[in-house]
């Protein structure tokens, strides 16, 4: 088949790398791509939002299968105009998309399917935001409401600063999900769905934070590893069965069935096993680690899904060992990144074959060199027969690279590879569940409550 994959980041060259692999793709070609894609595969510029543009390119290449890979293409409905053409589309309808696109509108789907999750309030008054800050109490967790990038959350024991971040996004014009911390180890877990059958992928854990122990401002990730050995047993099964099944059942009843990849952003509390986010599409930089060790064709899979033949009998392969994903970002961030650094040594981490770099944020400038153009300039990913000989590969990559004024976490997968995470006890019996799930919001994803308890 021939893919067309859709998007410039991380996520999007994982799944070309990955692609690339699969006896079943004669080609590829992806829509913008990067400095890294355009050197495995031809680009095309491409305003990913425009889904009248994309139309347009996967009948010109006569693509097979259309991967959209970020969310903002998603919500702007390519998914929709890719299907109306007739052209095999794996990702969300845009209607479906809103459960990353409306942090409310999600709350929602949860409590009409049953799905435990954190207690919230979504609002757009400051007032209900105080309540509920107040009624939740620290840490806090503030997030924007719509799509922020992965950066559009706030968790913090400052008062303050949880009020500011929100007066910032109802000032934007936003509303902002109040909620009760979820304390525990985080899991993200992609489900495949063709709209009725899901079928899991292996559970990895990223690193939100920039830097090492957790600290400093959330990021899109800054790493992740696949697999958790410490999950307890039949967890993946339990989370399909009480988490994202349910989910896909309820945006099917409501007539939007969900076609793409499900992320379940999870964490192992005390009640058990919480959400604390869905995305609509794979997630950066997880899809890294989880695609390196994914020896299943991925393009016939996600054909599958995209034609609503996705078999739930049908056994996953996977290799042996461990794969650590470790990002390198630009002087800055989270903040604004300083761009057209010059990035070198990427060719002596080919040396070895188990280490390999994923671009995100690169180009060329006008002399050729390949520079820095975004927050998240590269991953470098690496397997290994466990956590530590994966974790070792990949930082010595890291290590040959050069890129002015970078930084990256020197402690991704540390704690695992050295057995230090542990799991509450009731998250090792109870699976997913809790007595009641969090809800927000009306069908429209807005909330008038006379008080943040009544909604919460």
């Amino acid at each position: 088949m021939k893919v067309l994959v859709v998007g410039p980041g991380g996520r999007e060259h994982a799944m070309i790398t990955s692609l690339l692999r699969d006896p079943h793709v004669s080609e590829v070609h992806a829509a913008p791509g990067n400095a890294g894609i355009a050197q495995d595969v031809p680009v095309h510029p491409l305003n990913a939002q425009d889904p009248e543009a994309v139309v347009a390119l996967a009948r010109e290449l006569s693509a097979d299968l259309v991967v959209v890979g970020p969310e903002a293409p998603l919500v702007a409905g390519v998914a929709d105009a890719l299907d109306a053409a007739g052209i095999p589309v794996f990702g969300p309808s845009r209607e479906a998309a809103r459960i990353e696109g409306s942090k409310s509108f999600a709350k929602e789907i949860m409590a009409a399917a049953g799905v435990p999750t954190a207690r919230a309030v979504a609002t757009s008054d400051m007032t209900q935001v105080r309540e509920a800050l107040e009624l939740f109490g620290a840490p806090h967790v503030v997030k924007d409401d719509g799509l922020a990038a992965g950066k559009g959350v706030v968790v913090t024991q400052d008062r303050d600063r949880a009020e500011a971040h929100a007066r910032e996004c109802l000032d934007a014009g936003g509303s902002v999900v109040v909620e009760e911390f979820l304390d525990g180890p985080e899991v993200s877990l992609f489900v495949l769905s063709d709209g009725e059958h899901v079928v899991p992928l292996q559970p990895a854990q990223d690193f939100k934070r920039v830097r090492d122990g957790d600290e400093g401002p959330n990021t899109g990730g800054m790493g992740a590893y696949t697999p958790l050995d410490w999950l307890p047993e039949d967890f993946t099964r339990e989370v399909v069965e009480r988490v994202a099944r349910p989910v896909v059942n309820e945006l099917r009843r409501r007539g939007t069935p969900f076609t793409g990849v499900l992320y379940c952003g999870l964490a192992l509390t005390p009640r058990g096993v919480q959400v604390i986010e869905f995305n609509a599409r794979f997630g950066d930089p997880e899809t890294q680690s989880v695609l390196a060790v994914l020896e299943t064709p991925l393009g016939q899979l996600l054909l599958d899904a995209a034609q609503g033949r996705l078999s739930e009998d049908r056994p996953l392969e996977w290799a042996q060992g461990s794969s650590v994903t470790i990002v390198l970002a630009a002087h800055n961030y989270p903040g604004a990144p300083r761009k057209g650094d010059v990035i070198s040594g990427l060719e002596d981490v080919s040396q070895d074959p188990d280490t390999w770099v994923i671009h995100a944020g690169t180009e060329r400038d006008d002399a050729g060199h390949l520079v820095s153009a975004g927050g998240r300039v590269l991953a470098v990913v690496s397997r290994g027969a466990d956590l530590r000989e994966a974790r070792e590969r990949g930082y010595r990559g890291v290590g040959r690279i050069t890129l002015d004024g970078s930084h990256y976490r020197t402690d991704i997968a540390l704690a695992a590879a050295e057995g230090r995470v542990t799991v509450p006890a009731s998250s090792k019996t109870a699976g997913p569940g809790s007595e009641d799930p969090g809800a927000v919001a009306d069908p429209d994803g807005r909330t008038e409550p006379s008080t943040a308890e009544e909604q919460a």
